[in-house]
């Protein structure tokens, strides 16, 4: 008998042509197997020594990269964990199928990168309802006999040597439950009990061996448990925590030299890895893509989607293989399991099996790895800072010093959080949390535009806030935020509100992507559909919510930080409302089919108008929208519960208004405008499309044909769509009753002045002079002149001034008014003067203007040639067309 085994499994896995070939000499049938007699273990013992052997032969002889042997190895260990489950299960039940029990691998394992003397750290979870036991048998008890019988097959050691050491200290609670866990009982403690540092250790989990079934049904169960949407920085905390101690226990293995420890030492494996977790943690929850087991794979994930620098995922991923390629070299001498580098003659050994001189030279290739990694490490964990004082005196001279102004006022606030004045600040982890966080706060409070306005601001923020221990977290963790924060405290009271709904909108602040311009619609609507598989109507509403919600608070904080043109941020909101649109009215077309079926030859077009159909929408803008539908409106659909086409059509707009404008527990979206359909509010929701080029012909008055030339669809099918923009070209072309327009729309400025004043003197669009005068006056030109029909204004703009219309400065005029609403619907939500001369400065800056003084100029300016544009626009004639 042979004594060179490999499982089957295995060698038929196996990608290498190099390892096939090594093991191909080891081959031998299952039937010769089976004659043999030789025991479970004795057979997973041989096969352990072999593929180690082949896997070494290829490491050393450069035919396998580290990827090819740790894959391998894992493979071996899956195989090996796989095959002692279920020869654990058929020993005790003979005629059972072995199921309901299965491995969760983590660690190493998990994420198919063992090292030759790794341990495997398994979950081992099993169903009461499937597992198979004996007649009478308690079958917790039964599942606890399988798991030490397993544990015997892969741990007990003899002449041959071992298969696998097992560690089960990584299930729940190891001190106090079985070594195996039913399912239930393990969701449970996951869902309600867990310690952060379990779910950095579940990032690398996979149902590996036994009833995969079960196991993967368990890691579905628990997902929301590991990737949370908005992170507790506490985890990261601890997570850097374990770090230090590991520093401090391993103490004789820090210094880097002979001896130095390649897994727990400074600058080691272990770093790489918890470097590459972390950021796991603080962006997985919200991108997918981020949730890659292995350590290289999610660098490289991370540095692709702009999380870390790609410089520092090249250079850790080079330190994490060259690292893992000398531990392997270590652990082929003797089959030591250690991490640590050997001192004197054996680290020349090590040296020379990796092809170098000595072990000087080793140490000398090691080195830079080394350090390059502890450096981007420590980059990870803020410096300490000195704390703030308690004593009432010294506060007021540190917050002096500091350089807030009313120090006093500001030392009672503070006063106040220490005493737990507010629900989010009572619990002894929020003081810790705020202690923690206190001196970060206050420098970058103090040194704000406007620092007494940016502390009231926060204090209003945490008397909202149900607990306040995350967003302490966040700012101890990502200290540069605390800045920006305070600038958003100091000048933005719309994105403060925003932050006392949802505090987590901070979250998504924490790198610099957050200063990106969002993307296309198409990649908007892909991010907006990208909510966990299999996830409700609920879920999907919930995710939209998040998504515009973070989106739209990102590209305020843009404009507050003087990093995006207002301009390009209008232009982002309206792809991001489009974007919701399209995503949330498709899943609820799918809902209302499901029950009511397809109206045949009929589908929902959306037309849009106003800011959204210009593409250029503020912060808290309305969507400006018209439902109609296709097909014949005498058709019914065919489903279960079969409605009339205009009933259909009805309920369904009526749907869709609600799946964007309803608020849910992750904040509102959007209020929906549908006044400007078919004969206004008195009107049906939805009209067909042959009424609506019936009405827009026959009956629509000049307000509604003013509306139409920024008329876009913005959800249908291409055809529907094209065949809805053709009648509204055609109808702005001429297809319509004539009117007086330059009449109708003096009158109905003149009536908007009395009824609806500006609010203030930076109104830029109620002023007179303003936007509605501007826009009042490029619609009538349009439509006077039957030109220049596009729905965005500035594009109009240039195609009436190219045309002689207009003098070129109406397009100035035009930027500077949208960048002074964009602007000020953020900074100025209630038009009057900012008293601040910070946030005047940021307003002015926003609108490409050295000062205050210069803006208010320009701005009179402006107003006058755009009251004298709208003069010229109705004097001209003819008039009625």
């Amino acid at each position: 008998m042979t004594d060179a085994i490999v499982p089957a499994r295995l060698r038929m896995t196996q990608n290498a042509p190099f390892l096939d070939g090594l093991l191909a000499r080891y081959d031998v049938t299952d039937a010769a197997l089976a004659e043999s007699g030789i025991s479970v273990g004795k057979r997973l013992r041989l096969e352990r020594r072999q593929v180690a052997l082949a896997v070494a032969e290829g490491d050393l002889a450069g035919m396998l990269d580290l990827t090819g042997v740790t894959a391998a190895l894992t493979e071996f260990a899956d195989d090996a964990l796989d095959r002692a489950i279920e020869a654990a299960i058929i020993e005790r039940t003979p005629e059972a199928q072995p199921r309901g029990f299965a491995a969760i691998a983590l660690g190493k394992q998990g994420s198919r990168e063992l090292n030759y003397s790794s341990d495997i750290d398994p979950i081992l979870i099993y169903d009461p309802a499937t597992l198979p036991h004996r007649p009478r048998e308690d079958v917790a008890d039964a599942a606890v006999r399988i798991g030490r019988r397993v544990l015997e097959l892969l741990q007990t050691r003899d002449a041959d040597g071992y298969v696998l050491r097992v560690d089960l200290r990584l299930r729940p609670s190891p001190e106090a439950t079985p070594i195996v866990i039913p399912i239930d009982a393990a969701i449970a403690y996951y869902e309600s009990q867990a310690l952060p540092w379990e779910r950095a250790a579940f990032i690398r989990a996979r149902a590996a061996a036994g009833d995969t079934a079960l196991g993967q049904r368990f890691l579905d169960t628990i997902r929301p448990f590991i990737w949370r949407r908005s992170l507790d920085f506490g985890a990261v905390g601890e997570i850097l925590d374990i770090t230090r101690r590991i520093r401090d226990h391993h103490a004789q293995g820090q210094a880097f030299g002979p001896g130095y420890d390649l897994k727990r030492g400074r600058g080691g494996i272990r770093e790489i890895e918890f470097f590459a977790q972390i950021h796991q943690l603080i962006h997985g929850g919200r991108d997918p893509s981020l949730r890659a087991p292995a350590t290289r794979d999610a660098l490289a994930a991370l540095a692709a989607a702009g999380r870390i620098e790609a410089e520092d995922a090249r250079a850790l991923s080079e330190a994490y293989t060259l690292l893992r390629t000398i531990e392997h070299r270590i652990q082929m001498i003797d089959d030591r399991q250690t991490h640590a580098l050997p001192t004197g003659d054996g680290l020349d050994r090590v040296a020379r099996l990796h092809g170098l001189h000595d072990g000087a030279a080793l140490l000398e290739l090691l080195r830079p790895h080394v350090a390059r990694v502890a450096t981007t490490f420590d980059k990870l964990a803020p410096a300490p800072v000195a704390a703030v004082p308690r004593d009432a005196a010294r506060l007021a001279d540190y917050l002096g010093g500091a350089g807030f102004a009313e120090t006093e006022d500001a030392a009672r606030r503070i006063v106040a959080w220490r005493e737990g004045r507010y629900p989010a600040l009572r619990s002894p982890a929020a003081q810790s949390a705020l202690e923690a966080v206190l001196p970060g706060l206050v420098e970058a409070l103090a040194q704000s535009p406007v620092p007494m306005t940016a502390l009231n601001r926060l204090d209003r923020l945490l008397e909202r806030l149900p607990s306040a221990i995350n967003i302490f977290r966040l700012l101890e963790a990502r200290p540069a935020l605390a800045t920006l924060l305070a600038e958003i405290l100091s000048h933005a009271p719309t994105l403060a509100e925003a932050l006392a709904r949802r505090p987590d909108l901070l979250d998504g602040l924490i790198d610099a992507s957050a200063f990106d311009p969002v993307g296309d619609v198409a990649a908007l609507t892909a991010e907006m559909r990208a909510s966990e598989p299999g996830a409700d109507y609920q879920a999907v509403l919930e995710h939209v919510r998040r998504v515009v919600g973070d989106r739209r608070f990102a590209l305020g904080a843009q404009i507050v930080a003087g990093r995006a043109d207002p301009l390009d941020v209008a232009a982002g909101y309206a792809r991001l409302a489009e974007a919701a649109v399209e995503v949330l009215t498709a899943a609820t077309v799918a809902l209302f089919e499901a029950a009511h079926g397809r109206v045949p030859g009929g589908e929902l077009v959306i037309l849009a108008l106003g800011r959204l159909g210009g593409a250029a929408l503020t912060h808290a803008s309305d969507l400006d929208v018209i439902y109609l539908f296709t097909g014949d409106f005498t058709a019914e659909s065919d489903g279960a519960k079969p409605l009339g086409a205009t009933l259909y059509f009805s309920r369904l707009a009526q749907r869709v208004t609600a799946a964007l404008s309803v608020p849910t527990a992750a904040g509102p979206l959007y209020a929906v405008d549908t006044r400007l359909r078919p004969s206004g509010a008195q009107g049906p929701l939805v009209v067909s499309v042959d009424s609506f080029a019936r009405y827009q012909r026959e009956e629509a008055w000049t307000w509604e044909h003013m509306a139409l030339t920024r008329a876009r669809a913005v959800y249908g099918s291409a055809g529907a769509r094209a065949a809805v923009e053709a009648i509204v070209a055609e109808v702005l072309a001429g297809a319509r009753r004539p009117r007086d327009i330059a009449a109708d729309a003096a009158s109905m400025r003149a009536e908007m002045a009395q009824h609806k004043p500006p609010q203030g003197p930076l109104d830029a669009k109620l002023l007179p002079g303003g936007l509605v005068d501007l826009e009042f006056a490029v619609h009538v030109a349009q439509l006077t002149r039957r030109i220049a029909f596009t729905p965005q204004l500035g594009p109009a703009i240039d195609a009436l001034v190219a045309a002689g219309v207009f003098r070129a400065e109406l397009r100035t005029a035009y930027d500077l008014l949208s960048r002074l609403l964009v602007t000020g619907r953020l900074v100025a939500p209630d038009a009057q003067e900012p008293a601040a001369p910070a946030t005047r400065a940021l307003i002015a800056r926003a609108v490409a203007l050295p000062d205050w003084e210069t803006l208010l100029a320009t701005l009179a300016t402006v107003r006058e040639s755009v009251a004298t544009s709208w003069q010229e626009s109705i004097a001209w004639t003819p008039s009625r067309t």
